[in-house]
This record gives structure tokens, sequence and C-alpha cells, in this order.
């Protein structure tokens, strides 16, 4: 059997096992060791403990724990609360006000978690009663949750980036900072979309909260200082040089930590809770990156993507059909498949094909991680849909999932502009100290 037959062969069963719901860390580690098996028998376990050691030991991976940590510090401590108050006094009293504050709240939080889950999960306990005391439409409720949710994987700190800088051997600071620009143009595109909803259905937000005095406004934006003030060190240290996107990580959760404590929210059952969650959270991506190489080690060993690098050339394509035609595809996937599985089983084979085509990998890692955000909303997969489901039990999911569509729509013209104008993501990374 040639490689090329066996990496046809490992890719089916790695698609058989994703679809029987094996965790996808473990399905890339059997296959990625048995494929080396079949082409060197005698690499198979050295390569296996050998990829699962360098990622364990490999420095710039503590920046996962760390900003995990930092995003459940902020939900025990109540600062994701504070964030969504103050959204909601500047921004309640509009016509489709609360579902915008949620939108902005998702933002500010997806600052500090990396998480889309977890910004889905954290502001959706928040704002979901608030928008259904006011008679707003579950459609639009739950969707403004689930959509603003997507944005912690795109707004830096964002595990997607990291991911995806291990997998391609790029800057993790660069790729946050380019993720900046297009998260703001994403958050203003979800505000934009809710405002035309409510404007062609009035009746999906019938009621607004009373308008808050200037001065409460600012008192809640000062309560809401200590979650700004955090995102405003990390983010801002990273860009001018002053420490690295590790370091960053630590000074964030160090940050948060210490608000917490002033806050009194230190129990003991909080601190069981943040350093589980911090774990589990943690083991799950770090098994994901074990089987990442492992696979990608069995590919290299195929040597499957030089034969896809020329058919590919022999196409006479230009790079920016390639990209075009890659994001169709994640598009398609992410309909079936978790975002993070398309990471990891896409990056090693189209790394090697796009990048002698002169594609800059910043640039394309934006556009993936955009496109993979909305696989996280589509059906019938969408991961955010179902953790929106979880907090909006008595909504039919038929109408959590009509709600999305308006905002999915949002995210394909933010990846159109992406593509148009690159400099909207390379802007800040070729601007930034270093």
């Amino acid at each position: 059997m040639d490689n090329v037959t066996i990496a046809l062969l490992g890719t089916g069963v790695l698609f058989i096992l994703l679809l029987i719901r094996m965790p996808v860390g473990v399905a890339m580690m059997l296959v990625g060791t048995g494929g080396i098996y079949m082409i060197r028998p005698q690499a198979a376990i050295p390569k296996l403990a050998g990829e699962i050691f360098n990622e364990a030991s490999n420095y710039p991976l503590t920046i996962i724990p760390l900003f995990v940590l930092m995003g459940n510090l902020a939900g025990i401590s109540g600062m994701s609360r504070d964030l969504y108050d103050a959204a909601h006094s500047w921004l309640g009293h509009l016509k489709g006000g609360l579902a915008s504050a949620t939108v902005v709240g998702c933002a500010g939080f997806s600052a500090l978690s990396g998480s889309s889950l977890a910004a889905a999960l954290t502001m959706g306990r928040v704002s979901l009663p608030e928008m259904q005391r006011y008679n707003y439409d579950n459609g639009l409720a739950t969707g403004a949750i689930a959509a603003g949710g997507t944005l912690g994987i795109l707004i830096p700190p964002s595990a997607g980036f990291v991911i995806y800088a291990i997998l391609t051997e790029e800057s993790i600071g660069r790729l946050f900072m380019a993720g900046v620009l297009p998260g703001l143009l994403l958050t203003v595109f979800f505000v934009l979309t809710i405002w035309i909803v409510v404007r062609r259905h009035p009746e999906k937000a019938p009621n607004m909260a009373e308008a808050d005095t200037i001065s409460d406004r600012w008192k809640s934006m000062g309560r809401a200082s200590w979650i700004i003030g955090i995102i405003l060190i990390t983010i801002g240290g990273i860009y001018t040089g002053v420490f690295s996107a590790v370091e960053a990580a630590g000074i964030g959760a160090f940050l948060a930590a210490i608000v917490t404590a002033i806050r009194r929210k230190f129990t003991w059952a909080n601190t069981v809770e943040v350093f589980a969650s911090t774990l589990k959270a943690s083991g799950t991506v770090f098994m994901i990156l074990f089987g990442a190489f492992v696979f990608k080690t069995f590919i290299g060993f195929t040597g499957v993507t030089y034969s896809l690098s020329l058919w590919v050339e022999g196409l006479g394509l230009s790079g920016m059909h390639i990209v075009i035609a890659f994001l169709i595809i994640f598009i398609i996937l992410g309909m079936f498949m978790d975002g993070f599985a398309i990471l990891v089983l896409t990056v090693p084979l189209i790394q090697p094909i796009i990048e002698p085509l002169g594609i800059d990998m910043i640039w394309f890692g934006v556009l993936m991680v955009i496109v993979l955000e909305m696989g996280l909303i589509s059906p019938p997969v969408g991961v955010n849909v179902f953790v929106v489901k979880g907090i909006a039990e008595g909504v039919p999911l038929n109408t959590i999932f009509r709600g999305i569509w308006p905002f999915w729509f949002a995210m394909l013209a933010a990846v159109i502009i992406v593509l148009t104008f690159p400099q909207v993501a390379l802007l800040l990374p070729n601007t930034m100290f270093g």
C-alpha cells in the first residue's frame, strides 16, 4: 500500500471516529500512531511519546491555562456582570438595546476568557432573563447570545489563535493583534444586524429599558473599570512590546485574582470551581494538541502534502482563489464538525499548499477563525446554539437557529471585508513594537 493511500485511509478512519463522537485528540492520536506504524513501525511509539513530551513542555502553551484561569476568575468575581451592566446602562434604553448590550458584553468578556462557549454561557445567564423580562423575541435574544459568544475565539486572547500559532509556528502575539480590529468590526456588524432586524420587525423588541441618568451610566463604567483595565493592560502590553503574550496571560490572571480577593469572592467553593474548570478546559485543549501533532507527523511521513501542492500548482489558480476555496470548504465542514477539530485537521494539510503561494498566514488565520465562528452557530451541529439551549430551556431549538441567521450573514460580510482589505487584519501586527 503506497503512502498516499495510507494517508487517505487514515483520514477516512479519523472522520468515522469523529462521527461516533470519539474525543478529537484521542482519535487523532490513535490514527496518527497507527498510520506511522504502517509506514515506519519502529518510529510509531517514539514519535507518540516524543510529540506528547514536546507539547507538554512547550513554554508558550502555558498561555492557555493562564487565560482560562483569568476568564474563570472574571466570572466568579462579578466582573463579567459589571461589564454587562455597563453596556446595559448605555444601550438598554435604545430599540433592541438589550440585545446590543449582550453582544458588547460578550465582546468584552471574550477579551478575558478566549473561549466562545464561556462567553455565550456567562453572558447568556446574565442577559437572557433581562431580555425575556422586556418581552424580546426568543429568536433575537438567543441569536444575539449565540453569535456574541463566537467572538471568544476571535478577540484576543483566543484559544483558537493559540492552537493555530502552535500548528503554523507563527507568533501568538501577532495573531492576537490581528484579531483585534476584525473582532471590533464584527461586534459593530452584530449591533447593526440587531438594529436592522428590530427596524424591520419592531415586535421582536417591543419594550425598552428606562434610560439611566448620565451619572448612573458613568457609575456603571466605574464598576466595569476593573475588567476594562485588565483588558487594556494585557492587550496594550502585547502591542507596545512591554511584555510577551505569555507574560500578558500571567499578569492578567494575577490581576484578576487580586480583584477576586478584593471582592471577597475567594470562597472555598469558588476556588474549587475555578481551578477544576481551568484544569478541565486546559486538559481538553492539550489533548487536542497532542493528537494534532502526532497526526501531523503521520501526514508528513506520507508526503501527501507535497502531492497536494503539486496538484494545486498544476491547476494554475491564484493564491486568492485557493484561499476562497478553502474558506468555502471550512464553512461546509463547520456544519458538521467542531471548530477545533477542523483547525487541527486541516492546518497541517493546508499550510504547505498556500504558504508557497505567498499567502500571509496571519491574515489567513484571521479568515479561518471567522469562518470557524460561523460553524459555531451553523446547523445542525452549531455548538454555541446548544450551549444557549441549555440556558434557554423553554425555547425550541429551531427558534434559536432561526434567530442566528442574520448574524451568520454579518459574519460572511466580515469575511468578505477582510478578504478584500487585508490591512483590517494586518495593520496592528505590522505596527506592533518589534
